[in-house]
């Protein structure tokens, strides 16, 4: 079996989102990586029975999709249609659930079929989603978290992520993760680990060795998408634009 090593770092990170960070900084070694979509926003990912789930953005691109892991090969594919721009995807029993940026319009989907089920109103921006198995969890662009009814959406409650008394906006994918809220921030190559009690940013995943800047092809080619092997203990991590899928340990308590 493949060992799985962490490198921990603690201090002060670099960059506006995380200038006062108190909460230690992690450097996870790759397990392995797989082909990914170059071509694909990445805006939200999630992993279920052996296959991967995707959503993309950008107008007249948007699309949701279900992948082969080791392959990357499509197996269904739902386009959105162009006035859309897809943003987070989450699993609620057999439904998915995609949320677009500014049309606040959520997409409801058959899992198995990837047929549309139905469309909702939505109050905020959609960004990032994911389910603890009670609530949706929903970010919009800003420090805020908010936990809403999976039924009727409706908001329940809410918390504001900070690092310390630093309040960390830009909030995008999310993945519930063995108690913790996983969350990209966006234009960063970090993930934050998140309690969903109290917000408090509680540690940081540092993923800038991936896939280096200066050998992406466009600057929004930036870190997004995290999926997680409950089985397995890992997490698959990749971007927009990327032609990497990567697995890394999940993080141990």
């Amino acid at each position: 079996m493949m060992r799985l090593h962490w490198v921990f770092l603690v201090g002060l990170l670099s960059g506006t989102a995380c200038a006062d960070s108190r909460a230690p900084l992690v450097v996870p070694t790759v397990m392995v990586s797989y082909p990914h979509d170059a071509s694909g926003y990445t805006q939200g990912l999630l992993w279920h029975d052996g296959l991967l789930y995707e959503s993309t953005g950008r107008y007249g691109h948007s699309t949701i999709s279900v992948r082969e892991l080791k392959t990357g090969r499509v197996l269904r594919s739902h386009a959105l249609e162009p006035k859309y721009f897809g943003e987070g995807l989450a699993l609620v029993g057999d439904e998915l659930v995609q949320l677009t940026w500014k049309e606040h319009r959520v997409f409801i989907y058959d899992k198995a079929t990837l047929h549309l089920k139905r469309s909702l109103p939505y109050a905020w921006e959609g960004w990032g989603i994911t389910y603890d198995g009670r609530y949706l969890i929903v970010s919009d662009g800003s420090d805020l978290l908010r936990f809403l009814d999976p039924l009727s959406f409706k908001e329940v409650r809410r918390i504001a992520v900070q690092d310390g008394t630093e309040s960390i906006d830009q909030l995008n994918e999310l993945e519930y993760v063995q108690g913790e809220i996983l969350a990209n921030v966006y234009g960063s190559d970090r993930i934050a680990r998140i309690s969903p009690d109290s917000g408090q940013v509680i540690g940081w995943i540092d993923l800038s060795r991936l896939y280096p800047e200066a050998q992406r092809p466009v600057s929004d080619a930036i870190l997004n998408g995290i999926a997680y092997d409950a089985e397995q203990k890992v997490l698959m991590v990749t971007g927009k634009y990327w032609p990497r899928m990567y697995l890394i340990p999940a993080p141990k308590h």
